[in-house]
């Protein structure tokens, strides 16, 4: 059996303020600690196990943070692929904020996706569109961090 999540680990500069409630509201029932990690403050539930983490420099300064820091037992909340797939090569929970679980048989797929997006946006061949994280995209997050707590227990 894996072990415990030990804390959640959230890249929070574009998470939904509804998915860092109920991220907040997870960690309250289950007495493990969040951290939310971004280049400037975000707004966060008042919770004695939340702690806001400001990491200054380049865009890229709360993704290396959070590679060189969450241990193994995290579980990781971002919607940043290249992220996820260095995270999921560690052997960590990974989930998105539309509660897809990132797993070594998919994250190579969707960085490739990913990647071949880029290069079409890139190359004016393709423009995305907007990003609407609606209520279904709340409740499937919803159901997979309970999912993956359950899995996985929490060790707080």
């Amino acid at each position: 059996m894996p072990e415990p999540i030990s804390a959640i680990w959230v890249d929070a500069d574009s998470c939904p303020r509804r998915v860092r409630e109920i991220i907040a509201r997870a960690a309250e029932r289950r007495r493990i600690r969040v951290y939310y990690l971004a280049n400037r403050e975000i707004p966060l539930p008042e919770s004695p196990h939340v702690s806001m983490i400001v990491v200054s420099g380049d865009p890229e300064a709360v993704d290396a943070r959070i590679v060189a820091e969450a241990p193994a037992t995290a579980l990781v909340v971002t919607r940043d692929i290249p992220l996820a797939a260095q995270l999921v090569e560690r052997g960590l929970v990974v989930l998105n904020d539309r509660g897809e679980v990132f797993t070594a048989e998919n994250v190579r797929e969707r960085l490739s996706l990913r990647n071949f997006s880029k290069e079409l946006r890139d190359a004016g061949l393709y423009r995305p569109a907007g990003d609407s994280h609606d209520h279904r995209a709340v409740q499937a997050f919803a159901n997979a961090l309970d999912r993956e707590l359950q899995r996985r227990g929490a060790a707080g």
